[in-house]
């Protein structure tokens, strides 16, 4: 009966003493908060080509939107948060901002900066024009893009329902007013 005990022992043990798995790690959420207040360029520029997510982190797909833009257009930031690069990437001017109270990172070219890394920006306020090269587009545009980690998101959805609305605001008359003369 002792052996059998000892025998017993290491068996009952064992699933208390061996360490349990990590628990799975939590996706990053995919909403992302309505917070931009400008478009990156113009007042609402052709979407030139959608985003377009890969299926999987290498394979082809479309990282951003590009947005119609002649060169020299203003390029400005949606939200307010820091430069974290302003810089050259492969012959194109590139610039990304990480927004404030996110973890969300927006980027921009081709963009001849104005700005620099660590400087903090707000919404509306210039970050540099557009180049005249460097585009991926047929005609002249700014690719804007938007990151969480390492998962590319739709920069698009940065924008309140009242920005992607096609048209400016029109005032009516109320009816049983007059009208001032």
């Amino acid at each position: 009966m002792r052996h059998l005990h000892s025998a017993l022992l290491p068996a009952l043990l064992i699933p208390f003493l061996t360490p349990l798995p990590p628990a799975p790690a939590q996706p990053p959420p995919t909403t992302v908060p309505a917070i931009a207040r400008t478009w990156p360029v113009g007042v609402r520029p052709p979407v030139l080509r959608t985003w377009e997510p890969p299926p999987t982190p290498y394979a082809r797909g479309h990282r951003g939107v590009d947005l119609a833009a002649a060169p020299g257009t203003p390029v400005r930031a949606v939200a307010a948060g820091r430069v974290t690069f302003a810089g050259r990437v492969a012959g194109k001017g590139v610039i990304s901002i990480a927004l404030t109270g996110t973890d969300l990172r927006t980027t921009y070219e081709p963009v001849r900066a104005t700005v620099k890394k660590g400087e903090e920006v707000t919404p509306g306020e210039p970050l540099g024009t557009v180049e005249p090269t460097g585009s991926h587009c047929t005609a002249t545009c700014v690719h804007w893009g938007l990151r969480r980690g390492e998962t590319y998101l739709n920069p698009l959805s940065l924008l309140p329902p009242w920005l992607l609305r096609r048209g400016p605001s029109r005032l009516l008359p109320v009816l049983g007013v007059p009208l001032p003369t």
